[in-house]
């Protein structure tokens, strides 16, 4: 497949702000697509999958489909290394269009997986290997994306603000995926979605997958590895060389990302579960998550102008403070029973914390690497984290889950977040601050 389709501008020439747009467009179009994906198997994951694939009781087989989805999260820092490697080496498109053909595919067979009932044992060992296929492709994106369109944006005094576009298909990605949840729920029962309608959703998402294939390959690379490039600097082995020389740094920044990825298993996966538990029926959870995207996205606009006026640190330490602070209060106000008090908790936990902090989250973790291997190390401190992050929580939270049930459990669940918010400020407070730091 030739990725080279975009002329890139004339080597030393600096972007104009046409082309940051068009890179920035190429970069969210193709990460919405990863996040409708990656969502959307969240949500499956947590409602459907548990009686289709697992010959289970109960809760045992909810707590193993999360572990499903956690083990698609934790295999993430090898897509990281392998991606990262092409993109340091090759160029950051190419790494993305690649990494979008794999989510494409996997998705796809996720969505035409026979059931357990069709294929015994087979079933969830399929379904193992499409999502680690998935979650290989997955560690490939953000960090490159966003070293693509910080590159890009290198000499912008915005340019928290045109990194957070990578950082905007999460929401947006969030409400493609609630909504087609809730959509596609609306024109069947309850027992046909569960049964075969949300392979519906796996389906759109390999389609759309080809449209963002073709965005990407028509756009060009980014400015600084273009200049890079010329000069001969490219490294024989990036991704090998940014763990031997910058440690240190990949595993502090990583800690930052764990607490999100908490945040995110906390509010999304393990919230909507925890939602129907507590008496919301039919698709309230999804349309509750679905404002909370919204509110998430202006929280992110924020954020990322914030980080530009103030600097990076401020405003992720204000998102670590709320997590902290509200992780045990979410769950008694979902609690309730009220739809309002449902949808404050999650507009502040998943809205606020997450779309106010991730507005400084690409530039957090592309300034803290030099060109030579910055598409490495972003990937690899952004995604290691989700080894005992983001991946290692779903599991123990499918543990705890199954021990104490889902109404004491997320006294539990919600205590680990908490110690993960705290890593997470003292990682912050470790890191020098990178506004206005020449990218190199």
């Amino acid at each position: 497949m030739s990725t080279t389709l975009a002329a890139a501008p004339p080597t030393g020439a600096v972007p104009s702000q046409d082309q940051i747009t068009k890179v920035a467009i190429a970069s969210i179009i193709g990460s919405v697509i990863e996040q409708f994906d990656f969502l959307v198997t969240g949500v499956i994951a947590a409602t459907v999958w548990g009686e289709l694939f697992f010959k289970l009781p109960g809760l045992a087989a909810v707590a193993a489909a999360i572990s499903v989805y956690g083990i698609g999260i934790i295999i993430r820092p090898v897509g990281a290394y392998i991606f990262g490697h092409i993109a340091d080496r090759r160029g950051r498109k190419d790494a993305l269009v690649w990494a979008l053909v794999l989510m494409g595919v996997s998705t796809l067979l996720i969505g035409l997986t026979p059931s357990y009932e069709s294929i015994g044992l087979a079933a969830p060992v399929l379904l193992i290997v499409f999502r680690l296929a998935q979650g290989i492709s997955f560690g490939a994106e953000f960090g490159t994306a966003a070293t693509w369109v910080v590159e890009q944006a290198a000499n912008s005094k915005y340019r928290a603000f045109w990194g957070a576009w990578v950082g905007f298909a999460i929401p947006i990605g969030l409400l493609l995926g609630f909504g087609s949840v809730i959509a596609v729920k609306s024109t069947m029962t309850a027992e046909a979605f569960s049964t075969w309608g949300w392979r519906i959703l796996f389906v759109i998402g390999f389609v759309v997958a080809i449209v963002g294939l073709i965005i990407r390959t028509r756009t060009i690379d980014s400015y600084l590895f273009e200049q890079h490039r010329a000069k001969g600097a490219v490294l024989e082995h990036p991704a090998r060389d940014v763990w031997r020389e910058m440690p240190g740094t990949i595993l502090r920044t990583s800690l930052v990302n764990a607490m999100f990825g908490g945040a995110f298993f906390l509010y999304f996966v393990f919230g909507t579960g925890y939602m129907k538990a507590a008496g919301f029926t039919g698709s309230t959870p999804e349309v509750i998550g679905l404002i909370a995207a919204a509110f998430m996205l202006v929280f992110m606009v924020i954020g990322a102008l914030l980080a530009d006026a103030v600097n990076r640190r401020t405003v992720l330490l204000i998102a670590a403070g709320v997590f902290f602070v509200f992780a045990i209060p979410y769950f008694y106000l979902i609690n309730t029973g009220s739809f309002l008090l449902a949808t404050v908790a999650e507009v502040i936990g998943f809205g606020f914390v997450f779309g106010f902090g991730y507005g400084a989250i690409p530039t957090f973790y592309t300034e803290n690497f030099p060109t030579r291997y910055r598409a490495s190390g972003a990937s690899a401190g952004y995604q290691v984290s989700q080894a005992y992050g983001g991946g290692l929580i779903p599991i123990i939270a499918g543990g705890l889950l199954t021990k104490f049930g889902i109404h004491q459990a997320y006294f539990y669940i919600g205590g680990l977040v908490m110690l993960y918010a705290l890593a997470a400020i003292v990682a912050i407070l470790m890191t020098p601050e990178t506004k206005g730091v020449r990218l190199d």
